[in-house]
């Protein structure tokens, strides 16, 4: 096996937990959460009631591997 194939292989194991983790229900409330982006902190509390988030996810987008 070549490096990168054991790279993929370990990320698997290690990430493949919380891809089994059950989907919220339709309708239930996100837990409150603070992350950094490139214009700075965001608060999913600073949109409550304003405005609709959607949060997506994108494992190893724009890493090195």
């Amino acid at each position: 096996m070549n490096k990168k194939t054991i790279m993929a292989l370990l990320l698997v194991v290690l990430f493949a937990p919380s891809l089994w983790a059950a989907a919220p229900e339709v309708g239930a409330t996100a837990p409150s959460f603070e992350a950094e982006s490139t214009t700075g902190t965001v608060r999913l509390s600073d949109y409550l009631g304003e405005k609709n988030v959607v949060l997506a996810v994108y494992y190893q987008d724009f890493t090195p591997v």
